[in-house]
């Protein structure tokens, strides 16, 4: 789904409509693809931006909703909101996949793999920006599907203060407040938001109702704190800083039946922090950011047999200078520093230092139009693993004999390495783990609002957890191993985007997955083998919004080698309305699962029926 283009075309119906829309989004521009700020039109990499308008019209509660929406994205989760999250970008799963929240690491050094995005909700977010296909080249470790970057809202300029209530099904509220002042020579803001539910439970027998079971509660409070000040036209330092905690209740593995209880105590909660200070000088010669950021996380299962905490840090430091050169062309050159920490029982810890080069060229005239190459390096020493050199390069043509013409290219390297637990859990670790390698490469062909690309991902030594069995079949343990040989995923993305009547905005995409497959050619688990999306948008009376969007899901299975249950195969509803009562008052509603649809997206675990959500927002 072209989400860029949606949002420009519903900018330009809603101003002067909603005191909500954006002022004017004007030509977006994005910080992921490249480590500097660029405009979509200068960036070779396939990035996807979902505004905080696409969030709004489509009433969005949690990031892994948000992104479903965008081609070559799914994901599946265990129970309802605030439960285990895995999203799949390209077919590959959320370990390859590096998260920032302002450019901060999302990514859990502690857990089996990838960022928790169960506890990742949407508001107080300006934009999501995605880059697809292996980025280590530019961002290092963990960047081998892509990387996700979470830009919270800015302060403007004046004083201004928001507010916003929402009611709905299984008890759930979600209420936020942010106040903001900005100046020529300071800015601060502080933002906070809860949602608050008695859901539902978390494991539900298929085909049973989830009534029968007791609910499985969960709260998340999310605070964001920014502030800036400007020494003078060309210093200024910002400080940023985010702090997510959740709580809830799951359902334990009862092991006197085997399986999971649907009216048992699990609690799980959560505290994440995320701190950054970032010092940014402008000149004639370069743009130089010098910076400290710090990631924690806290994870406590208080009523869990086994790993009852898990604390770990993520401590960066770099520093990284652009330079401009003839009039549209820089090179970016920089250095980090990071330190891994995982506490508590496996008390482990490991650093990298990483130096990287990005170089950008744009060539007026060639084959008649603009052409675009970047190229980009990273040298990574680990302290205990192999060092790492990974690049990318990509080209693109804006072709000016035929307008509206645009085609890419993107070819690059990638590595994961093993997170702690994977290399020293006591009973499922293995310290001879080594990094996992990721070659991708993707070719699409951009015209008038209609987008294709076929993407190729090959992964080398996976990490994966791998069972044991005795002579006569039964279990005896298992680990973490390097599965030998090259698992190999491809497949194709399509989107389209046109304003089909005065008033109706058309945005829909689908996802094919020609191949995801290990190397024995076993299909890799809950990958899903067709994914369509389509949204209907109507603007065409004053201050109303009328939304319609769908989603269906194709063949899935819940283990490798089309094993287990399938879990695919169904198609999701949901309808949203807002209305502009004045200038500063707004209500909106929702209807999720608007056919009562029954599904699991992960065998065994509940999701949604119908659901209803009103709600209102304010500011001054």
């Amino acid at each position: 789904m072209n989400k860029t283009t949606l949002s420009i075309i519903t900018a330009s119906l809603l101003l002067g409509q909603s005191a909500f829309a954006q002022e004017d989004l004007g030509e977006i521009t994005v910080t992921t693809a490249s480590q500097t700020t660029q405009t979509l039109d200068e960036v070779t990499s396939n990035v996807d931006v979902i505004t905080a308008q696409d969030i709004q019209d489509r009433g969005y509660t949690t990031v892994a909703q948000a992104l479903s929406s965008v081609t070559g994205i799914s994901f599946v989760s265990n129970g309802g909101i605030g439960k285990s999250t895995s999203v799949f970008v390209r077919g590959m799963d959320s370990k390859h996949v590096l998260v920032l929240i302002d450019g901060v690491r999302y990514n859990d050094p502690t857990s089996l793999g990838g960022a928790p995005f169960a506890d990742l909700m949407v508001d107080d977010i300006a934009q999501i920006e995605i880059v697809k296909g292996a980025q280590s080249g530019i961002w290092g470790a963990d960047a081998s599907a892509g990387v996700i970057n979470i830009i919270t809202k800015k302060a403007q300029k004046g004083t201004h203060a928001s507010a916003h209530l929402e009611g709905g099904s299984f008890g759930t509220w979600k209420y936020g407040a942010t106040v903001s002042t900005a100046t020529e020579s300071y800015y601060a803001k502080l933002s906070y938001n809860v949602v608050d539910t008695d859901g539902f439970t978390t494991v539900a027998p298929y085909g049973e109702d989830i009534d029968n079971f007791e609910d499985d509660e969960y709260k998340n409070e999310t605070l964001n704190i920014q502030a800036g000040y400007h020494f003078n036209a060309t210093n200024k330092l910002e400080l940023f800083y985010t702090q997510i905690d959740g709580e809830g209740d799951a359902d334990p593995y009862d092991m006197s039946t085997y399986s999971f209880n649907p009216n048992g105590d699990y609690r799980l909660e959560s505290t994440y922090k995320f701190m950054k200070a970032n010092f940014n000088h402008i000149d004639s010669f370069n743009e130089l950011n010098i910076y400290a950021q710090r990631s924690d996380f806290s994870r406590t299962y208080p009523d869990a047999t086994f790993g009852q905490h898990f604390d770990g840090t993520v401590d960066e430091y770099g520093i990284n200078s652009k330079i401009g050169y003839r009039e549209k062309d820089f090179v970016l050159i920089g250095i980090d520093h990071k330190n891994y920490e995982h506490e508590n029982s496996i008390d482990k810890e490991y650093d990298s230092t990483g130096i990287f080069a990005t170089n950008t060229n744009t060539f007026e005239g060639i084959l008649g139009g603009t052409t675009i190459l970047t190229e980009s390096l990273r040298f990574d020493n680990y302290s205990d693993f192999d060092n790492k050199t990974t690049g990318k390069i990509g080209l693109k043509h804006i072709h000016s004999h035929i307008e509206g013409l645009t085609t890419s290219f993107n070819y690059g390297t990638a590595y994961n390495v093993p997170t702690m637990y994977n290399l020293y859990d006591p009973f499922s670790g293995n310290p001879d783990l080594d990094p996992e390698t990721v070659d991708s490469f993707d070719i699409t062909i951009d015209y008038k609002g209609f987008k294709a690309t076929y993407f190729s991902n090959r992964i080398d030594d996976m990490i994966d957890y791998v069972s044991k069995f005795d002579a006569d079949g039964n279990w005896v343990g298992g680990g973490y191993e390097n599965v030998s040989g090259t698992s190999k995923i491809n497949g194709l993305e399509l989107a389209y985007t046109q304003e089909v009547y005065e008033g109706v905005v058309l945005n829909t995409n689908y996802t094919h997955l020609f191949k995801a497959e290990d190397n024995d050619g076993k299909t890799l688990a809950r990958r899903a083998k067709d994914t369509f999306n389509i949204a209907l948008d109507y603007y065409g009376i004053e201050n109303l919004h009328l939304g319609m969007d769908a989603q269906y899901i194709g063949e899935r299975y819940d283990r490798a080698d089309k094993q287990g249950e399938q879990t695919g195969k169904y198609t999701v509803f949901n309808m949203t309305a807002d209305y502009q009562i004045t200038d500063n008052v707004q209500v909106y509603g929702k209807i999720e699962n608007l056919g009562d649809k029954y599904y699991q997206s992960v065998y065994g675990y509940a999701t949604s029926p119908r659901a209803f959500y009103i709600g209102v927002r304010g500011k001054i």
